[in-house]
C-alpha cells in the first residue's frame, strides 16, 4: 500500500526522500511546489505552479531484476497514470526516462541509486509548460484539469502494479511492454552522451538490462545513458 505525504515547498523531492531514514518502499513524497528540482545530466527542473513534482523508493531485493531496467517500470507507470487523467492524449514513451505528449516533452523521470535503494522522481506538466531553449515541451492543460494531489495517487498505483510485475514477470514481459508504448523500432535517432558526442542511427529494440540497442549501418550499440534525439525536430528532446 503506498504512503502519500503532501508537502507546501521543497528544494527536491528525490533529495527528500533519499535523505529520509525512515522511508520505506511505496512511501511517495509530492511538493505542491520544488524550487531546487533536478533533470538529467545535473540540469534544473523549472518548478511551475500546479505541476507535479514527486518521488517514491524502491528497497532493492535479491533476486530482483536489473535495477537498470526500473526507469522502463517507472516511464510504464507515468504513461498509464497520465492515460487514466487525459484518455485522449497523444502520449509516447522516449528513452530513457521522458514521455512525450504530441512529440513534446510532457514529463521527466530521474532515478537515484544509492546501495540498496532507488528513488524515483518524476516531474510532470500538468498545468505549464517551461520554456527552454532549443526544447518542445507540452502541458497537459489542453487536455485535462487535475492537480498534483489527485494525480498522485494515480501514479502511485500505477507505479505499485508495474513494479509488482516487473519482480514477478520475466525481464523480457516489461521490455516487450516499454516497446509497445516507446519510439517504434526503426526509428532515426540521435544519442548525446556527456561528453557531447554524438551518435546516430536508427532504434533497434532494448536489450535485457534495458539498454538501448542504436543500429548504425556499420555496427550494433548498446547505450546505458545519454540524451536521445528523435530525428523528426516535432518529437521533442
Amino acid at each position: 500500500m503506498s504512503r502519500i505525504r503532501v508537502v507546501e515547498l521543497t528544494g527536491s523531492t528525490n533529495s527528500d526522500l533519499a535523505g529520509d531514514i525512515h522511508a520505506v518502499e511505496g512511501d511517495w513524497l509530492v511538493a505542491k511546489r520544488q524550487d531546487a528540482g533536478r533533470g538529467r545530466q545535473g540540469r534544473d527542473w523549472e518548478g511551475l505552479d500546479g505541476n507535479f513534482f514527486g518521488s517514491t523508493l524502491v528497497q532493492l531485493k535479491d533476486g530482483d531484476p536489473p535495477a537498470a531496467t526500473l526507469s522502463l517500470v517507472a516511464g510504464l507507470a507515468l504513461i498509464d497514470a497520465v492515460e487514466l487523467a487525459a484518455p485522449q492524449a497523444d502520449l509516447m514513451l522516449k528513452w530513457p526516462n521522458d514521455l512525450l505528449l504530441g512529440g513534446a516533452k510532457l514529463a521527466g523521470i530521474l532515478l537515484e541509486r544509492s546501495g540498496g535503494k532507488v528513488v524515483a522522481g518524476f516531474g510532470v506538466n500538468l498545468a505549464a509548460a517551461p520554456e527552454i531553449e532549443g526544447r518542445e515541451i507540452a502541458s497537459l492543460k489542453d487536455d485535462v484539469v487535475i492537480a498534483p494531489e489527485a494525480f498522485a495517487p494515480l501514479l502511485a498505483g500505477a507505479f505499485s502494479r508495474l513494479l509488482s510485475a516487473w519482480r514477478s514477470s520475466e525481464p523480457s514481459a516489461i521490455i516487450m511492454a516499454w516497446m509497445q508504448r516507446g519510439h517504434p523500432v526503426g526509428t532515426d535517432l540521435s544519442v548525446h552522451d556527456g561528453d557531447g558526442v554524438v551518435k546516430q542511427g536508427r532504434f533497434a529494440g532494448l536489450t535485457e538490462d534495458g539498454a538501448l540497442r542504436l543500429d548504425t549501418g556499420e555496427t550494433m550499440l548498446e547505450i546505458r545513458a545519454g540524451d536521445v534525439t528523435l530525428a523528426t525536430a516535432s518529437r521533442g528532446e
